[in-house]
């Protein structure tokens, strides 16, 4: 392959679009000039020997996924871009406060709606929205999680539109994958751009294990000695497994499935070869429903029988609880602004992305005439699945999604198709094209709350795609938060 003596990046045009690298054709944003330069010096032969050696070290690493629905073809690297995303102090400093105060909001909402329901009683969010949501469990009624807090781990996905401002896409309440590529990215990335990384002044992540601890830690409800903590996951088949297996070897925690865990004496406790002992905290990745078939679904396998009224009397803690999902509704979405103004009387630091619930008359009207315009989603839906993307949409996929609109109003919102921020990736010939992205930044809730500087930066790497998820083919890039001094020359 010949390939051009640099890799030209002044040439690189970002079009209408924001570019987290470039102000415009041939002009590098000023606090990235480090790493402008030495894009530009490397050229395209070591860049590309660079990315070979990343992606190496990541399938070594065992990066992967499984697709649902895809199983015979077993699992897939993670597709990784060498270019990172830079978000610069200003920025974060913004987004760390205004996630802070989005987890804090709907940990109120959660811990309202399933006790005193005074939101629903003032008519702020309507009633039938929560008791629709497939996200509302009736079990978790009065129920009371360690500290108030039912979501302790939180990954809400973020975007940017052609000015740059940051609006929230969606919130992630439930289990939140992601965290794992996001430090094996960087482990990977501080050795291949190591003289570039150590310039840059950025944030350090690798304590997001013992944050991770530390707050599993606090919710624990037995004061003696250190807690034993599980990560509970579906097993082998699970897409996410391998971060159940990371996590659970980073944090000290075991790995366990339902089948390792019994509930005897009134205790939750672990199978092991010197018989059974007490587990005092549970960090569950499996869905709220099969966490207990006495309490949710009768035919669940995954779960350990018995674990609610465990943690009922106080003996167990569950991360994250069962019941914050239904905050994971996209109409529910559209009221956090609303919780944010009614349980702590500010306004949001970060917006939300305008929304038509098609469940309103005139919003629906709007949506069903303006097809193929909008992002049209279902509204439980995830993994990219379940989208009508309008402009890139057929007259019968419109159709199509018309009449499920018109059967199931609940069922649908749309939003204005955002034209997203972009970012260079790395193309196979040396040179760089723009692709679209979005951020998931990670947030604990123990005693305090902690956001982990950078997150997960997904990218579309199909071209023109605004589809992220790795599921729908898409990869991820390092992010870079620097400190305040951090970036330029």
């Amino acid at each position: 392959m010949n390939l051009p003596n640099s890799p030209d990046i002044l040439a690189y045009d970002p079009e209408n679009f924001y570019d987290e690298l470039f102000a415009g054709q041939g002009r590098i944003r000023p606090e990235q000039s480090l790493l402008g330069d030495a894009l530009l010096q490397m050229g395209p032969s070591s860049l590309l020997a660079r990315q070979q050696a990343a992606e190496t070290a990541l399938l070594r690493m065992g990066i992967t996924f499984q697709v649902y629905g895809d199983e015979g073809k077993g699992e897939r690297v993670f597709p990784f871009d060498l270019v990172p995303r830079v978000v610069t102090s200003p920025e974060w400093d913004r987004i760390e406060r205004g996630l802070k105060q989005r987890i804090t909001a709907l940990n109120l909402f959660v811990d309202d709606i399933y006790h005193d329901k005074k939101i629903l009683k003032d008519k702020i969010v309507p009633d039938w929205v929560v008791y629709s949501s497939k996200g509302y469990l009736e079990p978790c009624e009065g129920m009371n999680p360690p500290l108030g807090i039912w979501a302790h781990i939180c990954g809400s996905d973020l975007i940017r539109d052609e000015k740059g401002d940051f609006y929230v896409l969606e919130d992630n309440l439930r289990c939140p994958s992601g965290v794992s590529y996001v430090l094996a990215n960087r482990m990977v990335m501080k050795r291949t751009l190591p003289e570039v990384f150590a310039r840059m002044n950025v944030r350090p992540i690798a304590d997001y294990p013992d944050m991770l601890l530390q707050t599993l830690r606090s919710i624990s409800p037995h004061t003696q000695g250190a807690p034993r903590i599980v990560v509970l996951s579906p097993g082998i088949y699970n897409s996410a497994y391998f971060e159940h297996a990371f996590l659970a070897q980073q944090t000290g925690a075991e790995l366990v499935e339902g089948r390792d865990l019994v509930v005897s004496d009134g205790y939750v406790c672990m199978k092991t070869t010197q018989g059974l002992q007490r587990v005092d905290v549970i960090y569950r990745r499996i869905n709220d429903d099969y966490l207990d078939p006495r309490t949710f679904r009768p035919d669940s396998v995954l779960g350990v029988a018995g674990l609610m009224d465990v943690f009922k009397d106080g003996r167990v803690a569950i991360a994250n609880m069962p019941g914050p999902g239904v905050a994971d509704d996209k109409v529910i979405y559209a009221f956090v602004p609303d919780m944010i103004k009614y349980y702590l009387d500010e306004d949001p630091i970060l917006p939300n992305v305008p929304t038509y619930l098609c469940s309103r008359d005139e919003d629906r009207n709007h949506v069903l005439q303006n097809l193929d315009k909008l992002v049209v989603k279902e509204s439980d839906g995830a993994g990219g699945y379940g989208m009508l993307i309008g402009p890139a949409s057929t007259q019968a996929e419109q159709d199509t999604f018309a009449e499920h609109i018109k059967a199931n109003p609940r069922g649908y919102i749309a939003q204005p198709t955002l034209s997203l921020s972009r970012s260079p990736i790395l193309l196979k010939d040396g040179t760089l094209s723009g692709r679209h992205l979005d951020l998931r930044p990670f947030v604990l809730y123990g005693k305090d709350i902690k956001v982990l500087p950078g997150g997960l930066t997904r990218v579309a790497m199909r071209e023109g795609s605004l589809v992220v998820n790795s599921s729908q083919g898409g990869g991820s890039k390092d992010t870079w938060v620097l400190n305040p001094e951090g970036g330029a020359l």
